[in-house]
């Protein structure tokens, strides 16, 4: 009976007060819409964003997928490795080889940094305070092209570009600003190599027996299908996340009345976001409390970001500024309350994790504020 006892009592601390949040957020939800609406609203919100969303953002996962596969076959990720090594040194504190993670994490996502970490070759030309900081720098540059490309599909071409160069300023802010963190709580990070084996960089020499078709054919299939992963691995976020999102940011249908259709809501972020609008629009240039919706839910998974765009476009809230400030924060935060967690665990220092995750929010907010000022000035011109 103590045994029973005891394992109960384990979990009131934690259990009760997730019950209480959960029963308050749709007690107040269902309070406004009615209950029956508010669960046709949710079900239809969540198919809508699958059939529309999901698989167009699937489809994009895809083709690039396929691009950047066919880069890395051909030698391409090498030659802008080998272009961007000059500019690792003096705007990030970093290697030269470096540059391959942000090429690869911008072809791909965050955790492709980690998977490029592990090997012991491009891990030893790091210092550990750098070695750590890498969890920031990929991210930065996470799923960069899906981003990119998504909204250039919505009709915009240099304002996702202006975005591109906030997201690297933000880099630079949160990477550099992460190694500082480090050496000040561990000051022998500085000179300590991140691993104790040193290699001599070598030329690859492979001789590759298959034709030239075949080549493009397996790196096509092969890229395509990394991104289906990917596709399916965003689904969840875009599916909890967007839907909920929107149900806090929607009001009602047309006529002021709730009738359960997909995209209806409270409103309750653009109410809270209107408290401080002047914020945001000094910072961002928002015009609308709306958008505030686009980097709360980009902290969490930036593909349930995207999802947001076409519906703000379809309201008429989004501009060219919009766009550049969402493609900064957008790719600097690239969902990273979701993964810094585990990429620094992988690497064996969880316990920076709150100062990897206060770095890289300073970075994407530099990143946001950064492009608003570009598209500001390229504007005037």
């Amino acid at each position: 009976m103590k045994t029973s006892r005891f394992n109960i009592m384990r979990y009131i601390p934690t259990g009760i007060p997730c019950l209480v949040i959960v029963f308050a957020l749709f007690y107040y939800i269902g309070s406004i819409m009615g209950v029956p609406q508010m669960l046709n609203t949710i079900m239809h919100t969540a198919h809508d964003l699958l059939l529309n969303t999901v698989f167009y953002l699937m489809g994009i996962c895809v083709i690039t997928g396929a691009i950047g596969r066919l880069f890395v076959e051909f030698g391409v990720v090498k030659l802008l490795e080998r272009i961007l090594r000059p500019l690792m040194k003096p705007l990030f504190n970093l290697p030269g080889v470096a540059a391959l993670g942000a090429v690869m994490t911008f072809l791909s996502d965050n955790p492709a940094i980690i998977s490029l970490s592990q090997d012991k070759r491009f891990s030893s030309y790091f210092k550990k305070f750098q070695y750590i900081s890498l969890t920031n720098f990929g991210t930065a540059f996470g799923m960069g092209l899906l981003v990119i490309v998504f909204m250039v599909g919505q009709g915009y071409f240099l304002a996702p570009v202006i975005g591109f160069v906030g997201a690297f300023c933000g880099c630079i802010v949160s990477t550099r600003l992460m190694q500082r963190f480090i050496i000040k709580a561990y000051p022998n990070f500085r000179d300590e190599p991140a691993t104790g084996e040193s290699f001599v960089e070598e030329e690859e020499k492979t001789v590759e027996s298959k034709s030239l078709f075949i080549r493009i054919l397996n790196s096509l299939l092969d890229g395509g299908r990394t991104g289906v992963d990917v596709g399916i691995a965003i689904i969840p976020g875009v599916l909890i996340i967007s839907t909920l999102v929107m149900i806090l940011t929607f009001g009602a249908s047309a006529n002021g009345e709730y009738t359960g259709a997909a995209y209806e809501g409270v409103e309750l972020l653009p109410y809270l976001a209107q408290k401080i609008n002047v914020v945001f629009e000094f910072l961002f240039g928002f015009h609308d409390p709306h958008l505030i919706a686009f980097p709360i839910t980009a902290l969490g998974a930036v593909g349930a970001a995207l999802g947001l765009v076409p519906n703000f476009i379809a309201q008429g809230w989004i501009d060219g500024n919009a766009i550049a400030v969402f493609t900064a924060i957008g790719m600097c935060w690239s969902g990273y309350l979701s993964t810094h967690t585990a990429m620094l665990d992988s690497l064996g220092y969880r316990e920076l994790t709150p100062k990897a995750i206060w770095a890289h929010t300073i970075g994407g907010l530099v990143a946001a504020i950064v492009a608003h000022v570009l598209y500001m000035l390229a504007s005037l011109c």
